[in-house]
Protein backbone atom coordinates (compact mmCIF):
# COMPACT_ATOMS: atom_id res chain seq x y z
CA UNK A 1 0.00 0.00 0.00
CA UNK A 2 3.00 2.30 -0.63
CA UNK A 3 1.92 3.50 -3.48
CA UNK A 4 -1.13 5.03 -1.98
CA UNK A 5 0.27 7.80 0.22
CA UNK A 6 3.48 9.69 0.24
CA UNK A 7 2.15 9.90 4.20
CA UNK A 8 3.34 7.49 6.95
CA UNK A 9 1.08 4.49 7.31
CA UNK A 10 0.39 6.04 10.95
CA UNK A 11 -0.97 8.98 9.97
CA UNK A 12 -3.75 7.48 7.90
CA UNK A 13 -4.91 4.90 11.05
CA UNK A 14 -4.03 7.57 13.77
CA UNK A 15 -5.50 10.52 11.71
CA UNK A 16 -8.63 9.29 10.08
CA UNK A 17 -9.68 5.94 12.31
CA UNK A 18 -9.16 3.49 9.28
CA UNK A 19 -6.25 0.94 7.89
CA UNK A 20 -4.47 1.82 5.11
CA UNK A 21 -6.70 -0.84 3.12
CA UNK A 22 -9.95 1.02 4.09
CA UNK A 23 -8.70 4.61 2.96
CA UNK A 24 -7.52 3.02 -0.05
CA UNK A 25 -11.22 1.81 -0.42
CA UNK A 26 -12.74 5.28 -0.44
CA UNK A 27 -9.97 6.71 -2.23
CA UNK A 28 -11.52 4.37 -4.75
CA UNK A 29 -14.80 5.69 -4.36
CA UNK A 30 -13.72 9.29 -4.56
CA UNK A 31 -11.85 8.57 -7.72
CA UNK A 32 -14.78 7.01 -9.25
CA UNK A 33 -17.14 9.73 -8.55
CA UNK A 34 -14.60 12.20 -10.58
CA UNK A 35 -12.57 13.45 -7.49
CA UNK A 36 -9.37 13.85 -9.84
CA UNK A 37 -11.14 16.86 -11.83
CA UNK A 38 -9.79 20.10 -11.07
CA UNK A 39 -11.37 23.35 -9.89
CA UNK A 40 -11.66 25.59 -12.92
CA UNK A 41 -8.71 24.34 -14.89
CA UNK A 42 -6.45 25.63 -11.72
CA UNK A 43 -4.01 22.18 -11.20
CA UNK A 44 -4.12 20.85 -7.38
CA UNK A 45 -0.87 21.20 -5.40
CA UNK A 46 -1.70 17.76 -3.86
CA UNK A 47 -2.35 14.28 -5.51
CA UNK A 48 -6.00 13.27 -4.76
CA UNK A 49 -5.02 10.84 -1.68
CA UNK A 50 -3.67 13.53 0.05
CA UNK A 51 -6.02 15.87 -0.76
CA UNK A 52 -8.77 12.59 0.63
CA UNK A 53 -6.28 12.43 3.32
CA UNK A 54 -6.61 15.86 4.42
CA UNK A 55 -10.53 15.95 3.73
CA UNK A 56 -10.80 12.42 6.36
CA UNK A 57 -8.49 14.23 9.21
CA UNK A 58 -10.72 17.16 8.87
CA UNK A 59 -13.52 15.42 9.92
CA UNK A 60 -11.52 13.03 12.44
CA UNK A 61 -9.84 16.17 14.26
CA UNK A 62 -12.00 18.99 13.53
CA UNK A 63 -8.85 20.89 13.21
CA UNK A 64 -9.02 24.48 11.62
CA UNK A 65 -8.33 24.93 8.07
CA UNK A 66 -4.96 27.14 9.03
CA UNK A 67 -3.96 24.38 11.62
CA UNK A 68 -4.64 21.58 8.55
CA UNK A 69 -2.36 24.47 6.10
CA UNK A 70 1.18 23.57 7.64
CA UNK A 71 0.79 19.52 7.86
CA UNK A 72 0.18 19.15 4.69
CA UNK A 73 2.08 22.06 2.96
CA UNK A 74 -0.21 24.24 1.49
CA UNK A 75 -2.34 26.95 2.47
CA UNK A 76 -5.39 27.67 4.56
CA UNK A 77 -7.49 28.51 1.58
CA UNK A 78 -6.00 25.23 -0.36
CA UNK A 79 -7.77 22.84 2.31
CA UNK A 80 -10.79 25.38 2.24
CA UNK A 81 -11.11 24.44 -1.62
CA UNK A 82 -10.08 20.88 -0.97
CA UNK A 83 -12.71 20.19 1.60
CA UNK A 84 -15.57 21.95 -0.51
CA UNK A 85 -14.79 20.11 -3.45
CA UNK A 86 -14.30 16.58 -2.33
CA UNK A 87 -16.67 16.26 0.89
CA UNK A 88 -19.91 15.53 -1.53
CA UNK A 89 -18.06 12.64 -2.87
CA UNK A 90 -16.87 11.14 0.10
CA UNK A 91 -20.50 10.93 0.81
CA UNK A 92 -22.64 7.55 2.39
CA UNK A 93 -24.60 6.00 -0.95
CA UNK A 94 -28.26 4.49 0.61
CA UNK A 95 -28.69 1.01 0.64
CA UNK A 96 -30.77 -0.10 -1.50
CA UNK A 97 -33.93 -2.28 -0.17
CA UNK A 98 -32.39 -5.75 0.89
CA UNK A 99 -33.98 -8.99 -1.16
CA UNK A 100 -34.29 -10.43 2.55
CA UNK A 101 -36.23 -7.07 3.93
CA UNK A 102 -38.67 -9.46 5.78
CA UNK A 103 -36.04 -10.96 7.51
CA UNK A 104 -33.65 -7.51 8.46
CA UNK A 105 -34.45 -5.17 11.67
CA UNK A 106 -33.18 -1.88 11.60
CA UNK A 107 -33.31 0.83 14.12
CA UNK A 108 -33.58 4.48 13.84
CA UNK A 109 -32.62 7.61 16.00
CA UNK A 110 -32.45 10.78 16.07
CA UNK A 111 -29.54 12.93 17.27
CA UNK A 112 -28.31 16.34 17.86
CA UNK A 113 -25.02 17.91 16.41
CA UNK A 114 -23.90 21.50 17.55
CA UNK A 115 -23.35 23.44 14.25
CA UNK A 116 -22.85 26.95 14.17
CA UNK A 117 -24.77 27.84 11.21
CA UNK A 118 -27.74 29.27 12.55
CA UNK A 119 -29.76 28.63 9.50
CA UNK A 120 -29.70 25.00 9.76
CA UNK A 121 -29.76 24.90 13.41
CA UNK A 122 -31.89 26.10 16.50
CA UNK A 123 -31.41 26.14 20.34
CA UNK A 124 -32.17 22.56 21.57
CA UNK A 125 -33.00 20.92 24.76
CA UNK A 126 -28.59 20.42 24.97
CA UNK A 127 -28.23 24.42 25.48
CA UNK A 128 -26.78 24.48 21.97
CA UNK A 129 -27.53 25.88 18.84
CA UNK A 130 -27.99 21.89 17.58
CA UNK A 131 -29.39 20.12 14.32
CA UNK A 132 -31.41 16.95 14.40
CA UNK A 133 -30.36 14.16 11.79
CA UNK A 134 -32.34 10.90 11.96
CA UNK A 135 -29.90 7.82 11.50
CA UNK A 136 -30.59 4.10 10.01
CA UNK A 137 -28.82 1.42 11.22
CA UNK A 138 -28.90 -2.53 10.73
CA UNK A 139 -29.65 -4.53 13.89
CA UNK A 140 -26.86 -6.91 13.14
CA UNK A 141 -24.59 -5.58 10.98
CA UNK A 142 -24.33 -1.81 12.80
CA UNK A 143 -23.62 -0.10 9.54
CA UNK A 144 -25.16 2.63 8.82
CA UNK A 145 -27.81 2.17 6.33
CA UNK A 146 -28.62 5.93 5.53
CA UNK A 147 -28.63 9.46 7.55
CA UNK A 148 -31.08 12.59 6.56
CA UNK A 149 -30.34 16.04 6.13
CA UNK A 150 -30.16 17.98 9.21
CA UNK A 151 -33.22 19.92 10.11
CA UNK A 152 -33.31 22.38 13.47
CA UNK A 153 -32.37 20.62 16.61
CA UNK A 154 -35.93 21.88 18.27
CA UNK A 155 -37.92 19.73 15.50
CA UNK A 156 -39.37 16.22 16.87
CA UNK A 157 -37.99 13.31 15.77
CA UNK A 158 -41.06 11.91 14.84
CA UNK A 159 -41.85 15.48 12.32
CA UNK A 160 -38.14 14.88 11.34
CA UNK A 161 -38.32 11.34 10.69
CA UNK A 162 -41.93 11.76 8.18
CA UNK A 163 -39.90 14.85 6.23
CA UNK A 164 -36.68 13.40 5.81
CA UNK A 165 -37.78 10.53 2.93
CA UNK A 166 -35.96 7.92 4.66
CA UNK A 167 -38.96 5.73 5.30
CA UNK A 168 -38.83 4.87 1.37
CA UNK A 169 -35.76 3.02 2.29
CA UNK A 170 -37.13 0.92 4.77
CA UNK A 171 -40.19 -0.60 2.44
CA UNK A 172 -40.60 -4.22 3.83
CA UNK A 173 -38.45 -4.20 6.30
CA UNK A 174 -39.08 -3.83 10.26
CA UNK A 175 -37.84 -0.92 11.75
CA UNK A 176 -37.70 0.17 15.80
CA UNK A 177 -37.93 3.03 17.11
CA UNK A 178 -38.15 4.69 20.63
CA UNK A 179 -41.31 6.17 22.31
CA UNK A 180 -40.62 9.19 20.16
CA UNK A 181 -41.69 7.88 16.95
CA UNK A 182 -45.57 6.89 17.49
CA UNK A 183 -47.84 6.36 14.73
CA UNK A 184 -44.68 6.39 12.08
CA UNK A 185 -45.38 2.94 11.16
CA UNK A 186 -42.58 1.45 13.26
CA UNK A 187 -41.76 -1.39 16.29
CA UNK A 188 -41.94 1.29 19.16
CA UNK A 189 -42.24 0.17 23.15
CA UNK A 190 -45.17 -0.30 24.87
CA UNK A 191 -46.95 3.34 26.47
CA UNK A 192 -48.30 3.40 30.30
CA UNK A 193 -51.53 5.00 29.72
CA UNK A 194 -53.07 6.99 32.76
CA UNK A 195 -54.88 4.49 35.33
CA UNK A 196 -53.19 1.89 33.43
CA UNK A 197 -50.32 -0.18 34.61
CA UNK A 198 -48.76 -2.44 31.45
CA UNK A 199 -49.88 -5.83 30.94
CA UNK A 200 -48.45 -8.71 31.67
CA UNK A 201 -45.19 -9.27 29.33
CA UNK A 202 -44.60 -5.92 28.13
CA UNK A 203 -42.39 -4.97 30.27
CA UNK A 204 -40.71 -7.51 28.91
CA UNK A 205 -41.20 -6.99 25.56
CA UNK A 206 -39.58 -3.30 26.17
CA UNK A 207 -36.85 -4.35 28.17
CA UNK A 208 -35.91 -6.48 25.07
CA UNK A 209 -36.99 -3.80 23.03
CA UNK A 210 -34.66 -1.30 24.61
CA UNK A 211 -31.50 -3.71 24.40
CA UNK A 212 -31.86 -4.25 20.27
CA UNK A 213 -32.61 -0.25 20.12
CA UNK A 214 -29.28 0.80 21.79
CA UNK A 215 -26.81 -0.63 18.99
CA UNK A 216 -28.03 2.40 17.12
CA UNK A 217 -26.66 4.49 19.99
CA UNK A 218 -23.51 2.64 20.15
CA UNK A 219 -23.52 3.33 16.11
CA UNK A 220 -23.74 6.71 16.60
CA UNK A 221 -21.48 7.35 19.56
CA UNK A 222 -19.14 6.07 17.42
CA UNK A 223 -19.30 8.43 14.52
CA UNK A 224 -19.15 11.23 17.22
CA UNK A 225 -15.68 10.29 17.79
CA UNK A 226 -15.20 12.44 13.87
CA UNK A 227 -15.05 15.26 16.11
CA UNK A 228 -16.35 17.15 13.33
CA UNK A 229 -19.80 15.63 14.45
CA UNK A 230 -19.25 17.34 18.30
CA UNK A 231 -18.94 20.92 16.89
CA UNK A 232 -19.77 21.48 12.94
CA UNK A 233 -18.22 25.13 12.02
CA UNK A 234 -19.49 24.03 8.20
CA UNK A 235 -22.58 26.22 7.07
CA UNK A 236 -24.87 25.24 4.31
CA UNK A 237 -24.21 21.94 3.37
CA UNK A 238 -21.24 21.24 5.10
CA UNK A 239 -23.38 19.49 8.24
CA UNK A 240 -25.04 16.99 5.72
CA UNK A 241 -21.75 16.65 3.87
CA UNK A 242 -19.99 15.81 7.20
CA UNK A 243 -22.56 13.15 8.38
CA UNK A 244 -22.46 11.28 4.93
CA UNK A 245 -18.81 11.44 5.06
CA UNK A 246 -18.41 9.98 8.66
CA UNK A 247 -21.24 7.14 8.05
CA UNK A 248 -19.27 6.27 4.77
CA UNK A 249 -16.22 5.90 6.95
CA UNK A 250 -17.80 4.16 9.86
CA UNK A 251 -19.57 1.79 7.55
CA UNK A 252 -15.77 1.22 5.70
CA UNK A 253 -14.14 0.69 9.07
CA UNK A 254 -16.60 -2.09 10.25
CA UNK A 255 -17.38 -3.84 7.33
CA UNK A 256 -13.67 -4.47 6.34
Amino acid sequence: MAGVLRAERVWVETFTGLQVTQFARLLKVVRERGGNGTLRGRPWSLPLAERVLMVAVYYRTNLTMRQLGPLFDVSSSTVCRGIQRLSPLLALEPVARPADAAERLWIVDGTLIPVRDRSVAASSHNYRFSANVQVIVDADTRLVIAAARPVPGTTADAHAWRTSGLSRHCEGVTVLGDGAYLNCGMAVPHRKRPGRALLPGEEDDNTAHRKVRARVEHVIGRMKNYKILRDCRQRGDGLHHAVQAVAHMHNLALAS
